[in-house]
């Protein structure tokens, strides 16, 4: 059991490692937020698709669990989209510093979904982060939009890594991200027709670097990694996925000091 856990605690810091590179690719991509979670999105769904075409897996699922699934990838779209428009509107640096909230966040979030009291020293780590925040916050006050989104991202992510508990509970984690992102493409390309910018997703030149970065996001980063931290879920509670995923900035900003030097400073 022991040698069980020990793996599963390796592999999610190697999810977080990932995750951090992640913002590293949203800085070199060119496109708007809205369009790189779109082809994320879309890749991440292809990819899993393809897996499930080749394990035969069902892709039937109950009409309430679709409909649970289509709300989180609304959510989870959101998500990602205030996270790269946050590195936009800021920097790599200061957008994971906010995604260190998402522990807080959880601690209050988690109890509500899991119908347990809520454990007081979780809210005082989760608490001393805040404090770390606003302390950030005094200094940087120029980046006040990408601080602002990249709470709003914190607070998504923590919902739906506490709602991703309890479905795995009911259903693989490769047919849940699979749903997941198929109804995120959905709801942004509703979004950017409505914005008459679906056009905005079309492929330029297919081999260029910067499609090259969105395939890396949508594959290694998306399609393995979140039906990755998805299974996990089976085995670690939410609040302590969130908790390791704290170590995203660290991670996040080695990797921006290394790829972009003084602009994160």
């Amino acid at each position: 059991m022991q040698k069980n856990n020990l793996k599963h605690f390796f592999h999610l810091h190697f999810l977080v490692l990932i995750a951090g590179f992640t913002a590293i690719l949203g800085e070199l991509i060119t496109n708007s937020s809205e369009v790189i979670v779109w082809h994320r999105m879309l890749i991440g769904s292809a990819l899993l698709g393809l897996y499930m075409l080749a394990s035969n897996r069902s892709f039937k699922i109950d009409f309430k669990l679709f409909l649970k699934y289509s709300f989180l990838g609304l959510v989870i779209s959101l998500h990602w989209i205030t996270f790269f428009e946050a590195i936009e509107q800021s920097n790599i640096s200061v957008t994971l510093a906010m995604f260190s909230t998402a522990a807080f966040f959880t601690s209050f979030i988690e109890p509500i979904f899991y119908k347990r009291s809520i454990v007081y020293y979780e809210v005082i780590l989760g608490f001393l982060v805040v404090c770390g925040i606003f302390m950030i916050f005094n200094a940087e006050f120029q980046y006040l939009k990408g601080i602002v989104l990249g709470l709003i991202s914190a607070f998504l992510a923590s919902l739906f890594s506490v709602l991703n508990g309890l479905m795995v509970k009911e259903n693989s984690a490769i047919t849940i991200s699979f749903f997941e992102f198929i109804s995120g493409v959905f709801f942004i390309s509703i979004f950017l027709m409505f914005n008459n910018e679906f056009s905005s997703v079309i492929i330029d030149d297919l081999f260029s670097l910067n499609y090259l970065y969105i395939f890396l996001l949508g594959s290694v980063c998306t399609a393995y990694a979140f039906m990755a931290s998805v299974y996990l879920l089976k085995f670690i509670s939410p609040y302590s996925l969130v908790l390791t995923y704290n170590l995203e900035p660290i991670y996040g900003i080695i990797l921006a000091l290394i790829f972009f030097g003084d602009n994160e400073k």
